[in-house]
């Protein structure tokens, strides 16, 4: 899946989302995986733009380039989760990694190959067609993994993808993720006081919530970090989650922070030395988990 907000989701999901809830014990099956494909496929070619890299997407943006910046030294093998159309990848190579970029979406796979021999570096970055469902198909070893904007929360199988990247993990590699978070008090406060009731509740749906974007479908499930480390707790150690964009509005709502900037960016440094703090780091847009290969 496509990771770049945000749908961006569902990586943002845009202000005029519907969504409705599918039964917690219903695994997604290829119909559902083909939705959400076609809903990346269909923003792929102006997903550059404001629907997928304002100013607030930016700003989480950079907190996990220096996360994994931190975690892993410059010429590690990095695996990217849900590419989008490489600009997370694109900035990895120009700091000295190598990135294997996947994405469930062929039209941002496309775009990322197109991103990337723009730039020169097709000897640091390989763009293939694989969704996160996919990964025993990928071979080889990487010394971390990262994902950016969500496209986890579109995983069938958590655990499934927990032990994959396991596999391809070599001992003491890092996860870096970022993820939807379940409580968000921004969007909680803006659809319920436009008298939108059921779209502030979505992130509460347990199972596969569909999310519209563009006229399509996206499938998502949305998690609390603690309820997500779970899937990954039998083969990874926790070191650190934050909240990101928990003071700051979430992205759709870029428009609130331009008129609003200066007001906006002192909230932003409350995300920066509170977001980390006990009971506030479960809340926020996204969540931003580092986990370790035991």
């Amino acid at each position: 899946m496509s990771g770049q907000h945000k749908f961006e989701i569902v990586r943002q999901a845009a202000p005029d989302v519907s969504a409705r809830q599918r039964p917690r014990s219903a695994p997604l099956d290829e119909a559902q995986l083909l939705d959400t494909q076609r809903a990346f496929d269909s923003v792929a070619a102006d997903y550059d733009g404001p629907r997928g890299n304002n100013e607030l997407i930016q700003r989480m943006r950079l907190t996990l380039w220096d996360t994994v910046h931190s975690e892993v030294p410059a010429g590690a093998r990095l695996l990217d989760l849900g590419c989008g159309t490489g600009l997370d990848a694109l900035e990895f190579a120009r700091r000295g990694f190598h990135v294997v970029a996947s994405d469930w979406s062929p039209q941002m796979v496309e775009r990322t190959q197109a991103r990337v021999a723009a730039a020169g570096l097709q000897s640091r970055v390989t763009a293939t067609h694989l969704g996160v469902q996919q990964l025993e198909e990928l071979d080889g070893e990487f010394d971390a993994i990262y994902s950016n904007f969500g496209p986890l929360n579109c995983a069938p199988d958590l655990g499934a993808v927990a032990a994959e990247c396991a596999r391809l993990l070599r001992p003491g590699g890092s996860l870096v993720f970022s993820v939807m978070g379940r409580i968000c008090p921004w969007e909680l406060g803006h659809y319920v006081l436009r008298g939108r009731f059921k779209r502030a509740g979505v992130r509460a749906a347990r199972g596969a919530t569909a999310v519209g974007m563009n006229r399509h479908t996206i499938w998502t499930h949305y998690y609390l970090p603690r309820e997500f480390y779970r899937a990954f707790a039998e083969h990874f150690s926790l070191q650190s989650y934050r909240a990101l964009s928990l003071f700051l509005p979430p992205p759709y709502l870029v428009d609130f922070y331009r008129r609003r900037r200066d007001w906006c960016e002192r909230l932003g440094r409350l995300d920066d030395r509170l977001g980390g703090l006990p009971l506030l780091r479960d809340m926020g847009d996204h969540f931003l988990i580092v986990m370790r290969r035991r």
